[in-house]
Parts: structure tokens; sequence; C-alpha cells
């Protein structure tokens, strides 16, 4: 038998590290607020081009409202696809696209100005009012103008019962109003708001 001489073994060969990513948790403040900013300002642009100021301030809150929630979900995708998503979702509570409303556009409109295909912007709206627990009529985001006709907004529990604020009595207006739950007494305003409907 004739033994082999002896090798040393191969070096080790190095593996390479991956790019590490930055995690959301350690990102900083200034790079939610550069992030923010600019979303604010597709989601500006696109409200003042084609629908207005209401839409552009609840578009702002929402976004801003994202940027608060740790860890923010505004650092993971393109930013073109959360203006899309914020956008979508303001306009999905106010029925956008119900052609009786004004302004009035279609949702795959959105999508198209930034460039996203329709199914991620569907996804991305229903990702944030998931995330934010956010329903038809929800009176936090509807346009002030619509207020008065957001049935959410008015009806409330009175002793276990389901009534419409507007019709109770100003005393029980008051009370929702001090404790929060209506935005303005219904009786301060007079019938304005039923001529509406």
């Amino acid at each position: 038998m004739t033994s082999l001489p002896e090798c040393s073994p191969p070096p080790p060969v190095a593996k390479k590290a991956a790019p590490k990513k930055k995690s959301a948790a350690g990102s900083t403040a200034g790079d939610v607020k550069a992030v923010l900013k600019a979303i604010v300002q597709m989601t500006d642009a696109f409200c003042q081009d084609h629908l207005n100021d209401e839409y552009a301030l609840l578009c702002r809150n929402l976004a801003a409202t994202l940027a608060r929630k740790r860890p923010s979900p505004l650092l993971r995708g393109r930013l073109e696809t959360w203006a899309c998503g914020i956008i979508r979702t303001i306009g999905w509570v106010n029925f956008l696209d119900d052609s009786s409303q004004e302004p009035h556009l279609k949702l795959p409109f959105i999508d198209r100005a930034f460039d996203v295909a329709e199914s991620t912007g569907q996804g991305k709206s229903k990702l944030i009012r998931d995330m934010l627990k956010i329903g038809t009529f929800d009176p936090k985001w509807t346009l002030p103008s619509r207020m008065d006709r957001n049935p959410r907004v008015w009806m409330l529990s009175v002793n276990g019962f389901i009534i419409d604020i507007r019709h109770a009595p100003r005393q029980l207006q008051e009370e929702a109003f001090e404790k929060g739950l209506i935005p303005y007494i219904p009786a301060d305003r007079g019938d304005d708001s039923e001529k509406e409907e």
C-alpha cells in the first residue's frame, strides 16, 4: 500500500457578506421626515391637479399618521406606491369613484398617474385601511364638506337605542359635542344639512 502525500486543505473561501438592509427600527426620525415630505409633495401635486384642498389635507393627515407608526411602514416600498395608496384610501372613504360626487375620478386613474399597477394600488390601499382600521364612512377621513351627509357621524347610541343625534334635543347634542362624539352642534346650524340630502 502506498500512501498519498499529505496535502494541505484548500483555504476556506470567504463568504461575501450580503449588503445589510437598513431596518425600519434602525431608521432615524430624519429618514421618516424625508420620506413623509416626499410623499406629501406627491399627494399635494395630484390633489392640486385632479381633486381639491380638502382631499390634499386628508391625504397629508393620513401620510402623517402612517409616518408616526413605529416602525413606520412608509420606509418600506416605493414612495409612489404609498402616495397612490394614500389617495386611493381617502378616495375610497369619500366615494371618489361615484360619478354623482364632485370631484369624481375612477380609482385606476390614480394608479396610472403614479405609474403603479392597479392591483398594487388596490393592495396598498387595503393595507392602509386594515392597518388603521379605516371603514366606509369613517368620520376621521371624511371630507369636511361631506360630514353633514355621513351617517356614521350622527348615529349614536343613547340609552341603548341608536338615534340620529341631529333629531335629538339640543341638550343631548351638546353632551355629544362635549364628549367629542360629533363635530358640531347640529341645532346651531339649523336645517341646512337636511336640505342638502
